[in-house]
């Protein structure tokens, strides 16, 4: 999973590093039109129009919003709740420059604010859905068709003028915005096809290991737990005996062990003592169990050595049993106390393990360490 989470890190990397690439050929764009053709049209024609001032209240408007695009940018941040204040600026802009053009030309040379504010407002909504950027551009569009209808009372040869230049006035930065967008849903699509396949790799990945733990407790039984139930099924086993009742016991307990090896818990040895512990509860055997101390997760192979002896004998006691698990960071002690007569002591099968008995008439006491490695 740490993977998913790293390639989820570098893809989104990728995607803000392509927004971010997107919206500063945008600003280039912008900024080249505005402080470029719209200043040169506004002081080419600046004598011509009633209020030069109020035009050039208009461009510091203009220019305000794309020097604060240009800020946000180095910050690394986007416009956020000051969209629509800034939406507003450009919009504002607009209308302080139609109420001092010259009558008759709109959407001409003299109107250097027809072909700058669309991108002045451009930047500022690049990064929001398709849908904001059309509603700006209309806005826009339409605050220049106010003027010219009801201003300046358009002739036949104005509006088809000003139809010729609303082509590239909401053309070019609608094909801006439509691309933003394409990239945008592209980056969404690749990031939701790479989870779902690293989501089937995950699925794949647990079914594998689920076998092979299947496989895995299956030669374990097989070992000693199937040789029993096949006897018990073909009769040469019979369960009166008291020695097979034992190994039945046994072979429960064990089961148990195995089952609650795959268990997520915060401490796997009292965890699976405790199942042990369940198969004596069950034939009337009265057990405590007594924990003290705190001691690192032993290894599965550990453990099955440290509560092999405690299983036998809680499998084979016939009335009370005590449990006692003493650790720390050097040790980890289980003991075992109970009236199950003589037994065989479990050789452990990993190494650091060690394994002492006494036997006093039909009480046993078997204790198995372990010293984790430093």
């Amino acid at each position: 999973m740490s993977a998913a989470v790293a390639g989820d890190a570098v893809e989104e990397s990728t995607r803000a590093q392509l927004r971010r690439g997107l919206r500063v050929a945008t600003l280039v764009i912008a900024m080249a039109i505005v402080f470029g053709l719209g200043l040169t049209n506004l002081v080419r024609h600046l004598g011509s129009y009633d209020t030069p001032l109020t035009q050039l209240g208009a461009f510091a408007l203009l220019g305000v919003v794309l020097i604060a695009e240009a800020a946000l940018l180095i910050r690394g941040r986007s416009w956020g709740r000051l969209r629509g204040v800034a939406i507003a600026v450009v919009l504002a802009a607009s209308m302080l420059s139609y109420t001092t053009l010259p009558e008759g030309r709109t959407s001409t040379g003299t109107d250097w604010m027809f072909g700058a504010a669309n991108w002045a407002g451009l930047v500022v909504v690049l990064d929001r859905p398709l849908r904001t950027a059309v509603l700006f551009l209309l806005a826009h569009e339409l605050t220049a068709l106010l003027n010219l209808l009801l201003l300046e009372g358009a002739s036949r040869g104005e509006l088809a003028r000003f139809a010729t230049g609303s082509v590239t006035v909401i053309g070019f930065p609608l094909c801006v915005a439509v691309v933003a967008t394409v990239l945008r849903s592209l980056g969404a699509a690749a990031v939701a096809a790479r989870r779902e396949i690293e989501r089937v790799r995950v699925a794949e990945a647990v079914a594998a290991e689920s076998h092979r733990r299947r496989q895995q407790r299956f030669a374990e039984l097989s070992v000693t737990t199937v040789p029993l139930l096949e006897g018990l099924a073909d009769g040469s086993l019979h369960p009166e005996n008291q020695l097979v009742q034992r190994s039945c016991a046994i072979e429960a307990a064990r089961m148990r062990r195995l089952f609650a090896e795959s268990d997520t818990v915060a401490n796997p040895l009292l965890h699976e003592l405790r199942h042990c512990i369940d198969v004596a509860d069950r034939k009337g055997v009265v057990v405590e169990l007594d924990a003290r101390g705190q001691w690192p997760a032993p290894p599965v192979a550990v453990r099955r050595d440290l509560t092999e002896a405690v299983l036998v004998v809680l499998a084979t006691s016939a009335t009370r049993a005590r449990v006692t698990v003493v650790g720390s960071a050097a040790l980890v002690s289980v003991s075992v106390v109970a009236d199950c007569g003589e037994i065989d002591v479990p050789a452990p099968a990993t190494p650091g393990v060690r394994i002492e008995a006494l036997t006093y008439d039909d009480t046993v006491w078997m204790e198995a360490q372990w010293q984790p490695a430093r």
